[in-house]
């Protein structure tokens, strides 16, 4: 059947999640249907309307929010201001369960690309009585070796872009940890150098995305690059606060139970660690769709029908 149509939310609002934290979110679709939430990618994205197409508005309520720092969301991250001490995997576990007590569900499927893939699995390996479903794209598990991947390993695939990447940190940083070099400069006093690294950290990004640097529309809003580059950074520099190395791998055997779809592009970097399917062998239950010549983008021909399909199979 494909993507349904577009539709606006019946609800919206900005909860108060303590730490001067208030988080948008919005429901759409039929406010007696099956609850749902989807969890957005980066960190620091923020949801966008295509995110409310992979469900059917008949059968769905469908929950979304911008996480903290992100979108809507206020304070945002953009601002050299904002204590980013208040935002970690801590904090966003905590305002999941907050929301979804503030609409009164009980249960809901969650449904998460790339960041928010990480996010939904912890989710689900920390509240399994929440989680009906989880449907996952452009998976990730917030490894250290998915990091030094991004940031470092695909320098061999792209050189030219990871030099100008590598060289925009000082010369005596280039040789260890570059997501924590970059976080140093945005959050430095200097508005300039602030700038100049969000500019960086967002041309690597799109430099291995299916478009060549600065072509994708909302990386040329400063604000968006800004404190998507500095939230990105603070996770990718802390083991994504989830307290150590491969904890969601570790902890995938919890998730049996839970039945869950990840439909994964066959040219998706992170397979090059195996991610995809160390995950499956690991949560019993699961299901990997691999689909052919498609990349990390969730919206991409065949992805985006697939993750349709998958949210069409737990209606009921």
């Amino acid at each position: 059947m494909g993507l349904y149509p577009d539709i606006e939310p019946y609800d919206h609002g900005m909860l108060d999640v303590g730490d001067r934290n208030r988080v948008y979110w919005e429901v759409c679709g039929n406010p007696l249907g099956k609850p749902a939430v989807v969890l957005h990618g980066g960190p620091g994205s923020g949801c966008t309307p295509f995110f409310r197409r992979y469900f059917d508005p008949d059968a769905y309520r469908i929950v979304l929010l911008d996480q903290r720092g992100s979108g809507r969301s206020t304070p945002h991250a953009s601002d050299p201001a904002t204590d980013m001490g208040a935002n970690t995997m801590k904090h966003l576990l905590g305002d999941l369960e907050l929301l979804r007590r503030a609409l009164r569900i009980e249960k809901w499927l969650v449904w998460g690309v790339s960041f928010g893939s990480v996010l939904g699995l912890r989710y689900a390996q920390t509240h399994p009585d929440r989680v009906s479903e989880l449907v996952l794209t452009g998976l990730a598990t917030g490894s250290r070796a998915e990091v030094e991947l991004l940031t470092r390993g695909l320098g061999r695939i792209f050189p030219e872009a990871w030099r100008a990447f590598r060289d925009g940190v000082p010369a005596d940083e280039r040789d260890g940890d570059l997501a924590a070099a970059y976080n140093r400069l945005l959050a430095s006093p200097d508005a300039a150098v602030r700038a100049a690294a969000a500019r960086a950290w967002t041309d690597w990004e799109t430099a291995f995305a299916p478009a060549p640097p600065r072509s994708i529309a909302r990386y040329e809003d400063a604000d968006f690059r800004a404190g998507f580059a500095r939230t990105v950074t603070h996770y990718f520099a802390h083991d994504h606060w989830l307290g150590g190395d491969e904890v969601v791998l570790r902890d995938a055997p919890s998730l049996a139970g839970i039945p869950g779809v990840v439909v994964q592009g066959s040219l998706d970097f992170g397979n090059l660690l195996g991610i995809p399917w160390r995950l499956r062998e690991a949560w019993p239950g699961s299901e990997l769709i691999l689909v052919d010549e498609a990349g990390h983008n969730a919206g991409a021909p065949g992805i985006a029908d697939r993750l349709a399909a998958a949210t069409d199979r737990f209606r009921e």
